[in-house]
């Protein structure tokens, strides 16, 4: 079980959560618009949406996954970063660092090596307990 856990941490932390930290920092140089939560909800899983204009345009986007400002209620005024070309690609200014997703990058990856340890540590503890039954 907890080689399964491990595996499961492993993935989340490489096919998710580092990406999503990367596709946040890919946004740093991106255009500053003043923005509005216009559907709340889970925002660290990508379930929430801002209200901006961009080039003349009203544009209404998803925050990407490992977004912080879950608290945020509906109707909150922030800063959002886009990409120039799409402006529906947008993150949270405070964000673009990485965000939560770097923190549960890392969070999720240490947890995989934990029960990485404890599984290799379990197999050693049963090889040793069969060698002393012979």
């Amino acid at each position: 079980m907890p080689l399964v856990l491990a595996l499961l941490l492993g993935a989340l932390s490489a096919l998710v959560m580092f990406p999503a930290a990367q596709h946040l920092r890919s946004l740093q140089d991106g255009e500053r618009a003043r923005a509005t939560l216009s559907t709340g909800g889970s925002c660290m899983a990508g379930h929430c949406q801002v209200e901006f204009e961009a080039g003349g345009r009203a544009v209404v986007a998803d925050l990407p996954v490992g977004s912080g400002g879950g608290k945020s209620s509906v109707g909150t005024p922030l800063t959002v970063r886009y990409q120039a070309d799409d402006p529906h690609v947008v993150a949270r200014e405070e964000d673009v660092d990485g965000g939560g997703a770097a923190v549960l990058a890392v969070v999720s990856g240490a947890g995989a090596l934990l029960f990485l340890t404890v599984s290799v540590g379990a197999a050693i503890v049963v090889a040793r307990q069969r060698r002393a039954a012979r």
